[in-house]
């Protein structure tokens, strides 16, 4: 399977629109309170949202093909679009999605990797994310991947609280 990254742009709102929404079903929709999920999904990830997302400069979307299908997405953040940390040394993965029919095809290793080239190319120290506590899936491939936990957050779906680890990956000892 041939892989290739398109950096979005608002002529990509539908794609961004459905990815998000499917991908985001399939990780979690089972695993919290119905209402609570409805909630976030109507406001996380309406076309007015991620126009907001898109317009902002300090933030790309990348979407993730293979020939003209899209089999995921990851958004990244800088300086002061950071959700945390706002440091100008460190650039956020603040999401990472692939669908559950590409995953286990080393999709998200790739994905993770060309993330690790462009935040390389900016010159950033650190990349981080936040990862929800109870995703063991996610947290074990991250780990796998040379990421450490240094802290926790808070993460709401709609008004159910619930607790993000914050991982971190030292760029400076990566081969370039």
């Amino acid at each position: 399977m041939k892989l290739h990254l398109s950096k979005c742009t608002n002529s990509d709102l539908d794609k961004l629109i459905s990815i998000s929404r499917k991908t985001f079903i399939e990780a979690f929709a089972e695993d919290n309170k119905p209402n609570d999920f409805k909630a976030y999904m109507k406001k996380a990830f309406s076309k007015e949202q991620l126009l907001l997302e898109l317009a902002d400069p300090r933030s790309s979307f990348y979407l993730v093909l293979s020939e003209n299908e899209v089999l995921g997405y990851f958004k990244l953040n800088e300086n002061e679009a950071q959700t945390d940390i706002k440091d100008k040394n460190a650039i956020e993965l603040e999401r990472i999605y692939v669908k559950n029919a590409f995953q286990g095809n080393k999709v998200g290793h790739w994905m993770l990797n060309r993330i690790k080239y462009i935040a390389a190319n900016k010159k950033k120290s650190y990349l981080w994310l936040g990862v929800w506590e109870k995703n063991s899936n996610a947290i074990r491939f991250y780990k796998k991947n040379g990421f450490i936990k240094f802290g926790e957050h808070p993460y709401y779906i709609g008004s159910d609280k619930q607790m993000d680890w914050l991982m971190k990956l030292n760029l400076a000892n990566l081969e370039k």
